[in-house]
């Protein structure tokens, strides 16, 4: 049996079990998946559910869609190396949601019926605006997607054993072709079971957890600090030996450029969120308005338990197994919540919370994948190229081939992304979301001036500027952790472009609407559009006309 790692050789616990438990997942997630598709006849029911799910339910879904695997691996490393500045990005996750809340939620769900772009082309033109829209959220998806495959493959050398590329790849094929059986078979309403159960698994073991490392300092949550800075400061790893997790700057540094990285990261992931399309899809899978507050007040609840629960297992990983181990092994950062786990409960406790990070892959790369296929074929194929003349049918067999050929295509990405810089993918997905999609549904949901012209600048502005200023930025090329070490193209000094495109485009979005005043909107379609995102009056109507 395999036993915990200090060379950074070899895998933890025993990579038998921890595949069988996961197998054990697979098998019984699939007989719930294959029970809903039983239900799933009309387009509604594959892309939204029918909309029969409660509040609580899509509360729940909407937790598993969200803390991916990067939330309980990626965050928990974060804090147990760098302490204090790894914690905020659990509170920039959180406090997200209070966008989503505030400004989308309601308003969304009672103004469209499948995908975002049903908002954004309400009152606008619908085959331009609809085919930016879809753009800008395949793009969203395709990196958020990338990410989350090629993260599978990188947790495949610590929790099996695996360190050669051909196996890693396997990992990532097969973890992409039960995301395709998952869509094809249950749709939306067998992705958001799956999702729950992910939700409940996930939740339960970071719980679980929190609980064994408190009782661990018998409940003293200044002696878990304490312990955690002490095995830090006597590191033997000279990057990190001395650094004081307790404190701002053991990541991002004082500099004023690294704070400026840090303020434009944040801005990101805050806004990012309310803009994300596997987000704001699942809106639609609740009968009414009052349930998609219900759900997102569930969603903050949950997520929020969650990510307090990070704090103490990454102070809890730094303590028990330090710094040094972390990062020897495969993973680094990645390996703190595993390696933890093997501390406080043994090879079994490690094998279950596995399963766990490699459902949570599964659950939302599913998500992801019917969000990429429903916008497809909803916007692109249904109403641009058949201009509304597809019926049901015909929509739902376009998104069930786009899932295969969305499925295939994250596949072979995600396997030629392994060892890179995989962070860097996750925040170009929130910061294209932010960028390109945010502001246009805020301009569509408040402002009655905004015509077709403003939404077509601010959503390609949006997009362009941001995957531009990523592509000349260190994440890409000009430092050690890039995609790219050995080459330096970099002239745009921050990692994420957030603090620059996310103001472009909501000023774009405003040049674009004074440019094309001219051509005036339909004020009838404006005015329905108001009363409906506030009311829901008229909300079980069509959108596409």
């Amino acid at each position: 049996m395999t036993t915990i790692l200090a060379q950074g050789s070899s895998g933890v616990g025993n990579p038998a079990l921890n595949i069988a438990i996961f197998v054990a997942f697979v098998v019984i997630t699939m007989g719930i998946v294959i029970r809903a598709s039983r239900t799933t006849k009309k387009a509604s029911d594959f892309y939204t559910g029918g909309g029969q799910f409660t509040g609580p339910q899509n509360g729940f879904a909407i937790a598993g869609d969200y803390l991916s695997a990067a939330s309980f691996l990626g965050i928990a490393g974060a804090i147990a190396v760098y302490g204090y500045d790894g914690f905020l990005y659990s509170i920039g996750f959180l406090v997200a949601w209070l966008v989503a809340l505030l400004l989308v939620a309601e308003m969304l769900r009672n103004t469209g019926r499948f995908t975002m772009a049903d908002v954004l082309s309400f009152r606008l033109k619908q085959r331009p605006v609809r085919m930016a829209a879809a753009l800008s959220t395949l793009v969203v998806s395709l990196f958020y997607l990338l990410a989350q495959m090629a993260g599978a493959g990188g947790l495949v050398a610590l929790l099996l054993d695996i360190h050669d590329k051909a196996g890693q790849a396997i990992v990532v094929a097969v973890v992409g072709v039960l995301m395709i059986v998952y869509v094809l078979v249950g749709g939306m309403k067998g992705t958001t079971y799956v999702q729950m159960v992910k939700a409940v698994l996930l939740i339960a073991g970071a719980g679980v957890m929190f609980v064994l490392v408190l009782f661990a300092v018998r409940g003293n949550f200044s002696q878990l600090l304490s312990d955690a800075q002490n095995m830090v400061t006597n590191s033997t790893n000279e990057a990190v030996a001395g650094r004081d997790v307790l404190a701002p700057g053991a990541k991002y540094g004082l500099t004023s450029m690294s704070q400026l990285d840090f303020i434009s990261l944040g801005i990101a992931l805050v806004l990012g969120t309310a803009g994300l399309p596997h987000v704001l899809m699942r809106f639609y899978t609740v009968p009414t308005a009052k349930e998609a507050r219900r759900s997102v007040t569930w969603a903050i609840g949950l997520i929020g338990a969650f990510y307090l629960f990070t704090l103490v297992l990454g102070y809890g990983a730094a303590r028990m197994v330090g710094p040094d181990k972390i990062l020897a092994a495969p993973g680094k950062e990645n390996a703190a919540a595993p390696l933890l786990a093997f501390e406080l409960g043994g090879t079994l406790f490690l094998s279950i919370i596995s399963a766990v990070a490699f459902a949570t892959i599964l659950a939302v790369v599913a998500g992801l994948a019917i969000t990429a296929s429903a916008s497809f074929a909803h916007d692109i194929y249904a109403s641009v190229i058949k201009r509304g003349n597809a019926t049901e049918e015909q929509q739902v067999k376009v998104s069930r081939i786009t899932v295969v050929v969305i499925g295939v295509a994250a596949i072979v990405l995600g396997i030629l992304a392994m060892g890179q810089n995989i962070a860097f993918l996750v925040a170009l997905a929130f910061a294209v979301a932010a960028s390109a999609n945010l502001p246009t549904l805020l301009y569509s949901l408040f402002w009655k001036n905004f015509n077709t012209t403003g939404a077509l600048w601010s959503i390609y502005g949006g997009l362009i500027s941001c995957l531009v200023l990523i592509v000349f930025s260190p994440a890409v090329s000009g430092a050690t952790s890039s995609m790219f070490p050995d080459s330096d193209f970099s002239w745009f000094p921050l990692s994420n472009p957030g603090i620059v495109s996310i103001p472009l485009a909501f000023l774009l979005g405003i040049a674009g609407t004074y440019v094309g005043r001219r051509k005036l909107e339909d004020p009838a379609k404006q005015a329905e559009m108001e009363v409906r995102s506030l009311t829901g009056v008229g909300v079980e109507k069509a959108v596409a006309h």
